[in-house]
């Protein structure tokens, strides 16, 4: 083995022998995390992350069946689908989806924007934009009935929402910053009053929703530290509330807001109970969410312990789950801001309270509680981890009320009742979109029509778009745009002049001269890239404009942390010759290893067409797919 196939830190370029062949491998592509001692010689390119957390041994469990009545009439009022039907875009990551009462969609993202949808009988239809916090959101609570919405943000300011005439109709400025908020009201009720914790301390104010903003109670004696979890039961009228050191109080609403007495079964003794779990395990929920009938509820952790067993479901292989446990690992890390990516996850429960459901690193899974059995699994196969979770069971075509007992019976008059819409909205970690799962699977043809683009560009992005650098003596050698047309179609990509003006200055000259014209996509490997540039077509050849390697070029601002990243393959540090590769999701251990000099912003159905084709041992597609030419502007 070369020097650089025997470090794990790079990969390398294949020499050519004297006759012409490839000789022992130094791979060209983003490396791993850490390579095996024993890795192929003939592995060419970039290689995903690789799996690094072992299976564990199958115990033997006494299995007792239990079974759920009208389990298949339950499941078929829940998505079904393996793939998200639909996508809509804010202009941000998001944070919060939330499903009110009165088949409102109300979506929130990270820069303080706020969306409202209708759902309608199949699909949402966008009914209003609101600009409504200058700072990212913390929290969001609607009503019991579903007729108002409150968000407080990192600013400490609070908005009022009236869901109903999708219309802002209270702020104030809190004098501290806000953690988490919820109404605390009964349906009904004509004063909304709305619960807020503090970041600094576990008090709690709640304050007159509709009212000048002073609080009209202050709750300092329940918690000892910052609350961040709040439920409230319409039916038993309590609060169910968890603070940052894993501690879970239950409570009612008014003077002098202690544990409910008029809860039938009520425990007594929190000793008698499970809800020091979180202390024990030095854990904090993410999520409290209660059943329809308020008798049970459900929470999410961190941190996780995550392993990959043989009786699994659904099973992947080692360096896809590695990859995602990469991602998973990184969801539990403090981002710039402080805030935990994971802290976003939420589980919530189907109409029936029989099911729970909840994202993970494998897809979104539907669990029944009764048997304790995965008996749904979405979005395995989507690039995409999914994070907060909404789900609608109604049927918005009738304005009558059907339950499940009606619809299972044989009365010939409800047999006309049309179908419903059960939708599944999710959020996805980093992603600029939330997805909508139904019962209808995309089809073929409009799976790149799924993602709608309904936001406009920002100026930001315009400039870059239409940014052109001119020089008197000729052709300016950079570009801020390219299109690459393959045989199966464009793909356009957005480059970095004014962050890599070399490495795109090579991309530049190397396009305009005719380089890549014929050269095939020689090595692809699904849910991690896609790599070409070698006119040899076998991943040992290539140079830059210069004749020579060049150096990296590295920026803050252009990382690894998403799909569609155009970057440089090269055989270690200032390597760089000819070779790109195109990523079709976030690789961020790629970092400071590759130069990234562009994205995708269109064609994307084309990345995957190519993603997805069947290829030979050494990831070569079977059938040759070539760049026809490369148009710069």
């Amino acid at each position: 083995m070369s020097d650089a196939s025997q470090d794990g830190s790079v990969l390398g370029k294949r020499e050519r022998g004297e006759d012409g062949q490839s000789g022992a491998s130094d791979e060209i592509g983003p490396a791993p995390v850490d390579m095996s001692q024993d890795e192929s010689d003939e592995d060419v390119g970039p290689m995903p992350m690789p799996a690094g957390a072992p299976g564990v041994t199958k115990r033997n469990v006494k299995r007792v069946f239990i079974v759920l009545p009208h389990e298949k009439l339950y499941l078929e009022h829940l998505p079904s689908a393996d793939q998200y039907y639909k996508s809509f875009m804010h202009r941000d990551a998001l944070s919060f989806c939330v499903m009110t009462k009165t088949d409102f969609v109300i979506t929130t993202s990270v820069d303080g924007h706020l969306k409202l949808w209708k759902k309608q009988d199949t699909g949402i239809e966008f009914v209003k934009h609101f600009r409504a916090h200058s700072s990212s959101i913390v929290g969001v609570s609607a009503s019991a009935d579903g007729q108002l919405f409150a968000s407080v943000a990192e600013d400490g300011s609070a908005k009022v929402f009236d869901v109903m005439n999708f219309d802002m109709i209270n702020m104030f400025k809190l004098d501290y910053k806000p953690v988490a908020c919820c109404y605390v009201h009964r349906r009904g009720q004509a004063q909304g009053l709305l619960a807020i914790s503090d970041q600094a301390s576990g008090t709690i104010r709640i304050y007159d929703a509709r009212g000048d903003g002073k609080p009209l109670t202050v709750i300092d004696k329940l918690h000892r530290y910052p609350v961040h979890l709040m439920a409230y039961s319409d039916r038993y009228d309590t609060v169910i509330s968890a603070d940052e050191n894993g501690f879970v109080e239950f409570w009612e609403p008014t003077e002098p807001f202690e544990l409910p007495k008029k809860v039938p079964g009520m425990w007594k003794y929190k000793s008698t109970t499970d809800l020091y779990e979180f202390k024990k395990t030095k854990s904090i929920p993410t999520c409290i969410t209660l059943s329809p009938d308020s008798s049970s509820f459900v929470t999410f952790s961190l941190p996780d312990q995550m392993q990959q067993a043989g009786t699994t479901a659904y099973k992947v292989d080692d360096m896809e789950f590695g990859r995602r446990l990469a991602l998973e690992r990184e969801l539990e890390l403090p981002e710039a801001d402080g805030r935990i990516p994971a802290m976003w996850s939420n589980a919530v429960w189907d109409e029936s309270g029989a099911f729970v459901i909840y994202p993970t690193l494998l897809g979104i899974k539907v669990v029944n509680t009764v048997t304790n059995k995965v008996v749904r699994l979405m979005g395995k196969d989507e690039a995409v981890r999914f994070m907060n979770l909404a789900l609608y069971q109604g049927a918005p075509a009738k304005r009558g009320f059907t339950t499940l007992a009606m619809a299972a019976s044989a009365n010939p008059i409800l047999a006309n009742k049309e179908t419903r819409d059960p939708t599944l909205f999710c959020t996805g970690y980093k992603k600029q979109r939330f997805f909508l799962f139904t019962r209808s699977e995309p089809e073929d043809s409009k799976v790149s029509d799924r993602d709608v683009f309904n936001e406009k560009p920002t100026r930001e992005e315009q400039s870059i778009a239409t940014a052109t650098i001119t020089n008197r003596g000729g052709p300016s050698p950079l570009a801020s745009s390219a299109v690459i047309h393959t045989t199966v179609g464009d793909i356009h990509i957005r480059l970095f002049p004014k962050q890599v003006p070399k490495t795109v200055e090579n991309f530049v000259g190397h396009a305009r001269s005719g380089y890549y014209e014929g050269v095939i996509f020689h090595r692809v490997i699904a849910k991690f890239m896609i790599q070409t540039g070698d006119p040899l077509g076998d991943g040992t050849g290539g140079t830059s404009i210069w004749g020579r390697e060049f150096e990296d070029e590295f920026s803050d601002d252009l990382r690894h942390d998403r799909p569609y990243t155009v970057s440089m393959a090269n055989a270690g540090p200032n390597t760089n010759g000819s070779q790109f590769f195109i990523t079709t999701t976030a690789t961020p251990w790629l970092d400071k290893k590759h130069t990234i000099f562009g994205r995708v912003f269109s064609g994307l159905e084309v990345v995957h067409a190519i993603e997805n084709v069947k290829v030979n041992k050494m990831d070569k597609p079977l059938e040759d797919i070539k760049i026809i030419n490369v148009d710069v502007d």
